[in-house]
This record gives C-alpha cells, structure tokens and sequence, in this order.
C-alpha cells in the first residue's frame, strides 16, 4: 500500500508542479525535491525499497505523458500505473509500525484512527485526479482520434499541440472543471452520497446538452464529451474505490 500512495502522491504533486510553475529550470528542481522527498519519507518509515520504486514509476510517468503534447505511449502508462497501485495496495495493507513516522503518527477520524499508510495514499489519490488525470483523458481521446475544441484553431507542430486563442470574453474553465468534478466524486463515493452523485453527473449532462445538441450529423462534440467525462469519472471512482479498500484492509 505504501508503495502505491507513494507513487501516486509524487506522480500527482510532479505534475502540478509542471502545470503551475512556468519556469522550466525552477520546475525540474522542484520535481528534483519532490522524488528526494519521497525517498527520504520512505527511509523514515521504513520504506525505502517502495519508496525508490516509487521514484522510478514517476521519473516513467513523467517522461511517457507530457502535459500538452501527445503521450508517447498513449493511456498505456495509465493503465501500467493502475495495475501496480490495485495490486500493491490489495497484497500489501498497511503495516501495523511503518517506522519512526509511524511511531509519532496520529491522525483521528469520524471512522477511527487513519493510519499513515491509509494517508499517504488518500493524498496520493487527491493528487492524482487533479492534474495528472487530466493527461490520461487527454491521452484517451488522442488514441481514439476524437474530436477537441482545439481542432477549431490548434495545430500539431513538432508532437506539441497549438492550442488557438481563446475568445475575448468567456470562462475557458475546462482545465478547473475536471478536477474539480473529480474531487466531487471521490468525496461523494467515499462518503456514500450516491443519491447527490447521480444528479451530480446528471446536472452535467444536462449543462452540456445545447452544445452537443449542435452538432449536426458528425456527433464530434458528444463524442469528445463522452469519452472526457467517462474516463475522467473512472478515474474518479477508482482513486475512491482505493481509498476505501485501503482504509478497510
């Protein structure tokens, strides 16, 4: 479990570095930071092999899905990264004393006491479907050749996509929307507010319906609306799911 919330949680915090911090050579030193941090974490509790696996699936990550720009292994390092977290997470559960951390650990909740290892991983998860979820959506719909808004007016050059101007006025809030409606449906799942769930994602579609209403014979736009929000929300009950698995291990 250690080794997935590690993974995750790097991974996350590495690709909002690359989003909001604008300068490259200040960007790699924090992500330098990070991955130290990491392993430095992992000797204190007594997880340093994870920890440097950890570091590899990221410096991986990292270099597999660029922000803006076509993945050079499509969603496939998504699914790679998928298959390492439910596995680790379901054969190794958290350890009873992860090391000096461990000792000093103390984190109550509603549902009892959270262990560190449970924590770890929740903020991976946190991390995780803000930024870099948005990457593998871009990836899956790349693979599927689908249709993008910046197909209006964006330009492929050099395996980096042109995104065209945005108009004078109006919300380009696309970016803010995901992760925010991913965040959503974590908490939602997690505390079993299915109910408000549904019209969640319901009152999306509904927001959504006059613009693909639009779309003529193509089907381009709810193509692209299908796809994004259907991977985006896997993820989404995913990272929910591991957390609940991880609390209840």
């Amino acid at each position: 479990m250690i080794l997935a919330g590690l993974a995750l949680t790097g991974i996350g915090a590495s690709d909002l570095v690359r989003r909001f911090v604008p300068r490259r050579a200040v960007r790699i030193l924090v992500i330098v930071l990070i991955l130290a941090v990491l392993v430095v974490t992992g000797g204190f509790s007594d997880a340093l092999i994870p920890a440097l696996v950890a570091v590899v699936l990221g410096c991986g990550w990292l270099w597999s899905m660029p922000l803006d720009a076509r993945a050079r292994a499509s969603f496939w390092p998504a699914v790679l990264l998928a298959g390492v977290v439910f596995a680790t997470t379901a054969l190794m559960p958290a350890r009873a004393h992860p090391g000096i951390i461990g000792e000093m650990w103390h984190l109550p909740s509603p549902v009892g006491r959270i262990g560190f290892d449970v924590a770890v991983l929740a903020l991976g998860v946190v991390l995780f479907v803000t930024e870099s979820a948005n990457a593998v959506v871009r990836a899956a719909l790349d693979r599927e050749g689908t249709w993008r808004p910046a197909d209006l007016g964006g330009s492929l050059r050099g395996g980096r996509l042109r995104q065209p101007q945005p108009p004078a006025t109006g919300f380009q809030g696309g970016r803010l929307i995901g992760p925010l409606e991913r965040l959503l449906v974590v908490a939602l799942t997690l505390a079993s507010a299915y109910s408000l769930l549904a019209a969640m994602l319901a009152a999306k579609g509904i927001v959504r319906f006059p613009e693909i209403s639009k779309d003529g014979e193509t089907g381009a736009r709810a193509e692209y609306f299908l796809v994004g929000s259907l991977v985006s929300w896997v993820i989404a009950l995913a990272g929910a799911f591991l957390v609940w698995w991880a609390a209840r291990s």
